[in-house]
């Protein structure tokens, strides 16, 4: 009977920390940081100003939840591309172009993409710099991973594997984000170049040494 009782109290833990997290980021993005009172998250996620602060601690503790919460399904994006395309494959260029092609369609189709981004953008003084640089190396480290273990299989020319991912992002789908878009989006073929010729730059700088 006490573990069934244990169980409700932590499944609606859960619920009302989700309730909170959900209302908390609609404001955020909404109305902003500083003019979205712990009042009106309250009052949206259905619960009492006292359950928030009890959970949270206060408002900066609050976005920081938010953004690693949504940081989250950024992650498991990244690392799901990552699983399906870079390691089994028959040619390295080829497998980091369908890696790209999967995130950026991925990222498109998701709202905790642009919730992030604008979160990260636009709250950046609210948030700390070093879970700033956290969060940064968190969304890098499955590549990271990755280019290590093809530096040591011969694959890539890497010294310096976090640096390499950095170079990576920026040169493929970090420049596909940042393009003037047209009807909220680019058209299929120019993303393909865009990341094809990204990733034929990088490997220009890191791919296997010939002898």
């Amino acid at each position: 009977m006490e573990n069934t009782e244990n169980k409700k109290v932590r499944k609606g833990s859960l619920d009302k920390r989700a309730k909170i997290i959900g209302a908390a980021r609609d404001l955020f993005l909404l109305d902003g940081f500083d003019r979205s009172s712990v009042d009106a998250v309250a009052a949206k996620a259905g619960v009492s100003k006292r359950t928030v602060y009890d959970y949270y601690g206060d408002k900066q503790s609050l976005l920081l939840a938010v953004v690693e919460e949504t940081s989250g399904a950024v992650l498991e994006l990244i690392e799901q591309g990552i699983a399906d395309h870079l390691f089994e494959f028959e040619d390295l260029e080829q497998a980091l172009v369908t890696f790209c092609e999967q995130f950026v369609a991925s990222a498109n189709g998701s709202s905790d993409y642009s919730a992030l981004i604008r979160l990260v953008t636009v709250e950046a003084d609210n948030l700390p710099t070093s879970f700033l640089e956290n969060l940064d190396y968190a969304t890098e480290e499955g590549l990271i991973r990755r280019f290590t273990e093809f530096a040591q299989t011969g694959l890539l020319h890497v010294s310096d594997p976090e640096m390499a991912a950095k170079h990576f992002a920026a040169l493929t789908f970090l420049m596909v984000f940042n393009q003037p878009k047209k009807n909220g989006a680019l058209e299929k073929d120019q993303t393909k170049r865009i990341l094809t010729e990204g990733v034929r730059v990088f490997l220009c700088a890191y791919g296997r040494i010939q002898p």
